[in-house]
């Protein structure tokens, strides 16, 4: 999911980081070892029966595409670092939101920008449906989330920001 146009496009400074460090493994790493396979397979005459050829030129244009992507999204970036925020008893980006379903379920959240948004740590877009709901709110609040089987009552049982710099 990317930010919609004309919103700015926000990222922690660790998906900044993230960021960054692909582009530059894609430019110093990557790219450079296709290009030397594409060389040698164009170098071995028909290109259009070569599949080292054809799968090298795809994968330099797959690996472009990322690498504009990146930079586009580095240089376009507000990076807002959670640890600066002042008024920690809400929730804004970078908060990490702990709330529980109707079903007693409860599930922890970090709020991230749109492009770094990762379930598998835990992290939620700033435009999903979760962060909407759970934005502003206080600790004890109880929120509508509205989701694409209904509407759904959760309530912010905590919330927590990293530590500000010393």
């Amino acid at each position: 999911m990317t930010a919609a146009p004309g919103l700015a496009a926000y990222l922690t400074p660790q998906g900044a980081a993230r960021f960054r460090s692909e582009l530059r493994a894609l430019l110093h790493d990557e790219r450079p070892k296709i290009v030397e396979i594409v060389s040698w397979a164009a170098g071995n005459g028909d290109r259009s029966e070569n599949g080292d050829y054809q799968y090298g030129k795809r994968r330099l244009r797959e690996i472009d595409r990322r690498v504009r992507f990146l930079t586009k999204r580095v240089e376009n970036a507000v990076i807002v670092d959670p640890a600066a925020q002042a008024r920690r008893d809400r929730v804004f980006f970078g908060a990490t939101v702990t709330y529980a379903t109707e079903s007693d379920e409860h599930r922890t959240v970090t709020i991230v920008g749109a492009d770094e948004a990762d379930h598998t740590r835990g992290e939620v877009s700033l435009l999903s449906p979760v962060a909407r709901a759970v934005m502003r709110a206080a600790e004890g609040d109880e929120v509508r989330l509205v989701t694409p089987s209904g509407e759904e009552l959760i309530e912010v049982l905590a919330i927590r920001y990293p530590d500000p710099p010393a």
